[in-house]
């Protein structure tokens, strides 16, 4: 790089440098630790979070005992037997016959163990019209979707027999099944027109084939590190299905937007007429600057979903790290050689109509005529803008959270949701029961006995349960399962009720009076309240961790304590803004339609949490890329105001593209079946659009104009603290002609 070297500081700077220097190394480097982390994760395997290590709390501790006692509860299904008109019943003949044929057809295919029949079990709804078979699927429960073809064609042929009655199976496996047909698609789909759509975009940004190429190039490349290094990390952190699908998703966002900041202005400082070495060294210094202060921001916030104690969050968060991590060193280091070797060729493949978007200025008409009204008018510009996202985030003061019903995230498109509802209207929270545990030193000794009879009539006396409460009991492993049908059924407020009459008065004169015996109630209604009880007791901590970091981070990379105040509450009105359209669509029902959605009254529960760690996190990208611009500028003599209309002007072309990446790729995942995949996908791409635009082409310099010098006060107690500005003035690049420049300041 010339005699430059030594004048240019900073990470970001000296490893592109190095890079440019030796391009074949640091491209072999990368290549080999692509192939390395693929190979040695691949080799170790990949450890997946159990069950009881899902959740604190009782979930987790009759996970425990479960896993400790070496049993496998099987998939249990059930089929039900439910008269059409109020003509027949369960004594009736032809009924009796129904049940009787369902239980041959199904014990036939030998796919199935214990079957039992409604007669034998009580399992016969109180009007009498309709019953329950069930039954066990061999084998090991995770595969059982696999298996149930045949048990559910038996089924189907006896109901061709009995026109009079509704015969219909459901069960785990069978939902399994049934998800897999209709949505098992869903997330490959989503994941495979991500890339081609990404790609797409970036060819209108960048009017090349190969610039367009790169950056997808670099997100492949880190996504696959990634994936191996889950591998290898998992051994020590369990990581799951889901946490890869998010981890995917941030990777391709992360990894094409950084990529696209540093090409983006070496391109730019190569159109206005710097040589190449020179333009790689100042987009070093300056995008590759911005993108270790946005990548380890970023890397701050996925790490606040490790204090949430729930382990599927965790593994969220510590892939999307590391995936974020990966993004940012090959952006710095492996970028900056690949864009050496190609040179100009990096122009190659140009798409003719788009030729004249590769020009030497970088500035949008578009964003130049609205800042100029904005810098006119700041005030006016603060109360509007700032009243509009108030006004878009009030809805989330009435936001409901919960974790959806089949019902509702589904819809009743699928023949197996009207089933459930079926079910849990003739057998109220019979397709959901508790679940109790019981562990004893001897379960057959008589107390014991008798407390779990005591507990059976005392969960239907208190009015928790309707029965039939069934136990089944393990003799060897000295465990009982006791199966409590909840009074609310699919209604979770009513049935959460239930649950806790179980746990704080029923459980407590039985089994609790017994020495030695544990009793720990799971279920999918206390699984839902115990996840809710974490997630909300993690809340505090998570945003603290997350808020507390990004200031000192903003401070330290922009020595202003008033552009770190202003960076928190501009992405806090980011955040809040997507929470009240999501509360408005999905909760609300206002507009759903038009995302292909409907109002299921109510927001998953781990979306909140989530989106504020994902949206905190990439809302930076933009927020240090304008500001680093910004003060790049106010650092070469330019005034406040200057300053702030070259900051945004000149990214504004590079940050539209990155949001119109984010927002295509996001709004994917809200085209999906499942309504938390809706919501998820919405939510992420309404925060990207807002964020892209009103606050970064509106509020921030609208702000930054209102505080002119104010926004560099930094007091002097501060001043002890670390310097990470000293690398964002490059040495003296070759001048420009003035034909050429934009601005009469030398870069």
């Amino acid at each position: 790089m010339g005699n430059g070297d030594a004048r240019v500081r900073g990470l970001a700077a000296r490893a592109g440098g190095w890079s440019a220097r030796h391009r074949w190394a640091a491209v072999g480097i990368w290549v080999l630790f692509v192939v390395l982390a693929t190979v040695l994760g691949s080799a170790a395997g990949r450890v997946d979070v159990e069950d009881s290590e899902q959740l604190k709390g009782e979930t987790s501790t009759a996970a425990g005992i479960i896993e400790e006692a070496g049993i496998e509860e099987p998939a249990s299904e059930t089929v039900l037997v439910q008269a059409k008109d109020d003509g027949l019943t369960s004594t009736d003949a032809d009924f009796r016959s129904a049940v009787s044929a369902v239980m041959t057809a199904v014990e036939r295919t030998g796919e199935v163990t214990d079957v039992t029949s409604p007669y034998d079990s009580g399992t016969v709804s109180e009007d009498g019209r309709s019953a329950l078979v069930q039954f066990d699927v061999r084998g090991d429960p995770r595969t059982a979707g696999e298996r149930i073809e045949p048990v559910l064609e038996a089924v189907a042929d006896v109901q061709k027999e009995h026109d009079s009655l509704r015969i219909e199976e459901i069960g785990g496996a069978s939902m399994m099944k049934t998800f897999d047909d209709a949505f098992g698609d869903d997330f490959k789909k989503a994941e495979y027109s991500a890339v081609p759509v990404a790609l797409g975009i970036l060819l209108i940004a960048f009017g090349a084939l190969v610039a367009a190429l790169l950056p997808v190039a670099l997100a492949i490349t880190a996504i696959v590190a990634t994936m191996g290094l889950m591998g290898l990390v998992s051994h020590l952190q369990p990581m799951s299905d889901t946490a890869n699908s998010v981890m995917l998703l941030v990777g391709l966002a992360v990894g094409v937007d950084y990529c696209l900041f540093y090409l983006r202005r070496e391109r730019e400082e190569r159109a206005a007429g710097r040589d190449a070495r020179t333009a790689l060294r100042i987009a070093a210094a300056t995008s590759g600057r911005a993108i270790v202060v946005s990548g380890v921001t970023v890397c701050v916030a996925m790490a606040g979903m490790l204090f949430t104690g729930i382990a599927e969050f965790e593994a969220m968060g510590l892939a999307s790290l590391m995936v974020v991590a990966v993004a940012m060193v090959g952006s710095v280091t492996v970028l900056p050689a690949l864009l050496s070797l190609l040179g100009e060729r990096v122009e190659k493949g140009r798409v003719p109509f788009l030729r004249r978007r590769t020009g030497g200025r970088n500035d949008s008409r578009f964003w130049s005529a609205v800042l100029k009204r904005v810098l006119a008018r700041p005030v006016l510009s603060v109360v509007v803008a700032t009243g509009a996202l108030v006004a878009v985030a009030a809805p989330a003061l009435g936001m409901k959270t919960e974790n959806l019903t089949l019902d509702q995230e589904f819809g009743d498109s699928l023949p197996i949701v009207q089933t459930y509802n079926r079910v849990n209207a003739a057998f109220p929270g019979g397709s959901e029961p508790a679940e109790v545990v019981v562990k004893a030193d001897d379960i057959n000794a008589p107390e014991v006995k008798a407390a779990l009879a005591d507990f059976r009539e005392q969960a239907v006396g208190s009015g928790a349960s309707r029965g039939p409460v069934e136990i089944k009991l393990h003799d060897q492993q000295n465990l009982a399962f006791v199966y409590v049908p909840l009074v609310g059924g699919s209604d979770q407020d009513a049935a959460g009720a239930s649950l806790e009459k179980l746990r704080d008065e029923v459980r407590p004169a039985t089994l609790g009076k017994v020495d030695g015996v544990e009793a720990p109630i799971t279920g999918q209604v206390a699984g839902n309240k115990d996840f809710n009880d974490q997630l909300v007791g993690s809340v505090v901590p998570v945003f603290a961790f997350v808020v507390v970091f990004a200031f000192l981070l903003m401070l330290l990379s922009f020595r202003s304590l008033t552009i770190a105040v202003t960076s928190i509450v501009l992405n806090l009105l980011s955040v809040g803004a997507a929470y009240g359209i999501l509360v408005a669509v999905f909760q609300h029902g206002w507009g759903a339609s038009l995302v292909g959605a409907e109002g299921v009254g109510a927001i998953i529960t781990w979306l909140p949490l989530f989106l504020f760690v994902i949206l905190f996190g990439l809302s930076m990208d933009y927020h240090v890329f304008v500001v680093s611009r910004i003060r790049e500028a106010r650092t070469r003599g330019l005034g406040t105001r200057d300053a702030i209309r070259h900051g945004v002007v000149t990214t504004a072309g590079v940050v539209t593209s990155a949001a119109v990446i984010m927002v295509a790729v996001f709004a994917i995942f809200g085209t999906l079946s499942m309504q938390s995949m809706k919501q998820m996908g919405v939510g992420l791409a309404a925060a990207v659009l807002i964020d892209a635009t009103v606050i970064r082409g509106v509020l921030l310099p609208a702000v930054m104009a209102l505080l002119g010098e104010r926004n560099w006060y930094f007091p002097k107690w501060l001043h002890r603290l670390p310097d990470l500005t000293h690398d964002e003035a490059p040495a003296a690049a070759t001048p420009r002609t003035r034909d050429d420049e934009p601005e009469k300041v030398p870069v």
